[in-house]
């Protein structure tokens, strides 16, 4: 089993500091210009995506550096309603691998965390 330790610090006016101590690393999150929370959620699932692809990637010798992935996140009043990823991949993919790519994704853990009432939609695009 993993477990992650954070510390995470209430600065006031909607504002948050989480900090990763082993790393050293820290996150700002509140309204305006930093991070909101639901946009770490849909941030954290896009990564876990990616993180998850990663395993086929290097089986496979497969790089797919500089992919990307546009995150929208609906939300209802104190609620997330959606999200919808919308990944842009590399062309120079075969269709195994393709399909190898797509099926790592969706075993990322955040998404299998994810509660089914809130629907997660995903679509992969290849540049040509």
């Amino acid at each position: 089993m993993y477990v992650s330790k954070l510390q995470v610090t209430y600065d006031g006016g909607q504002h948050c500091t989480a900090l990763q101590e082993t790393k050293g690393k820290t996150v700002t999150i509140g309204r305006g210009e930093e991070f909101s929370p639901w946009e770490l959620v849909g941030a954290g699932l896009a990564g876990c995506m990616f993180w998850s692809m990663d395993t086929s990637t290097r089986l496979n010798k497969l790089d797919i550096s500089g992919a990307r992935v546009e995150v929208i996140i609906s939300m209802l009043p104190m609620r997330i309603q959606a999200i919808d990823l919308t990944f842009t991949m590399p062309g120079n993919l075969s269709a195994p691998d393709r399909a190898n790519l797509e099926r790592a994704a969706e075993m990322c853990p955040i998404k299998r965390s994810i509660h089914t009432d809130i629907p997660i939609s995903v679509r992969f695009n290849y540049q040509e």
